[in-house]
């Protein structure tokens, strides 16, 4: 299982970052150990001093594709989620500034947070869906997908020209705006639509 995540895909995390509009998706990738085990806390890491949480709505492949066109895209997921691309921003900020990747600051073990997947069909529509975080009880990030640059299935159509998508590889799909650093202590919730879909605690 891969997990492909898409960066910069709302203009005002864009503009929170001040990072320069992209004029195609912004793709990079986590191994399976980044996967969260359930059940289990989240450590910050001791290499980084700022580890942000980013909610974002996410989906499962249900079948092999390559090359795929959008108006099929949707035939290629049945489930969605929520979950959270932890960052370290501290690292991915010193990366960054020397042109480096930023796999160590983005796709080390525990980052990917992976919520209880609903079936998508219990939707109107998946371009119109609300989703959130909380922490602590304070609702710290909100939007909706029809906020997206680009649209789900124009992620799926996208990134199945670079790899190929197999059965359980998961999209994480971008953030919005209201990323911050979290601390020991902290719990995160995840909803969709106002379902809890993860909760997890931050050591």
């Amino acid at each position: 299982m891969k997990i492909i995540c898409i960066g910069r895909n709302y203009t005002n995390h864009i503009e929170e970052l001040q990072n320069e509009r992209p004029t195609e998706p912004v793709v990079f990738m986590k191994p399976d150990s980044a996967v969260l085990l359930k059940q289990h806390p989240f450590v910050i890491p001791e290499f980084s001093e700022e580890v942000h949480h980013e909610i974002e709505i996410i989906v499962k492949i249900s079948k092999v594709g390559k090359y795929i066109e959008p108006k099929f895209a949707h035939k290629y997921y049945d489930e969605i989620s929520v979950g959270i691309d932890f960052t370290a921003r501290d690292l991915q900020d010193k990366l960054k500034a020397k042109g480096l990747p930023w796999e160590k600051a983005k796709a080390f073990d525990g980052s990917a947070v992976i919520g209880e997947f609903v079936l998508k069909n219990q939707f109107s529509s998946v371009e119109n869906i609300t989703f959130e975080l909380k922490k602590n009880n304070e609702t710290v990030q909100m939007s909706n997908s029809s906020l997206m640059l680009w649209k789900i299935d124009e992620l799926i159509s996208y990134v199945s020209q670079f790899f190929t998508l197999k059965i359980g590889d998961i999209i994480f799909t971008g953030t919005p705006e209201g990323v911050a650093a979290v601390k020991p202590e902290d719990v995160l919730e995840g909803f969709l639509e106002g379902q809890q879909l993860f909760r997890i605690q931050v050591k």
